[in-house]
């Protein structure tokens, strides 16, 4: 878990150290926890757009922007076209190569094999 470090005006602090005694929270980090959560819940461009920005940045897979975008995959991809983000293909290391694996596992298959105009009483 990433941990930081921040200010912010004494009137916060003093609400949040408030909640953590009313029982509202367990602890500081967990009320910031919450707000970031639900600030990121309530604000889907913002979500959207610190994506893009890692994506485009290199530090995360197209399988973890839509992850943190909170869309599928092929939806990211139009996200990142529509945003002029050349898309990197192909696998970066082998934790992107389990993810793939991961999700092609989840794949749904017809069980009627393909119809492709040839007959096997040929």
């Amino acid at each position: 878990m990433a941990r930081i470090t921040g200010s912010y005006p004494d009137d916060l602090d003093l609400l949040i150290e408030g909640a953590v005694e009313a029982g509202v929270f367990g602890g500081k980090s967990d009320a910031l926890r919450e707000f970031v959560r639900e600030y990121f819940e309530d604000h889907e461009n913002e979500r959207i757009a610190a994506a893009v920005a890692l994506y485009e940045r290199e530090r995360i897979t197209l399988g973890d922007a839509a992850r943190l975008a909170d869309v599928d995959r092929w939806t990211m991809r139009d996200i990142l076209r529509e945003h002029g983000v050349d898309l990197r293909l192909g696998l970066a290391d082998e934790k992107d190569a389990a993810y793939e694996a991961e999700a092609a596992t989840e794949l749904e298959f017809d069980d009627e094999p393909a119809d492709n105009g040839t007959s096997d009483s040929q």
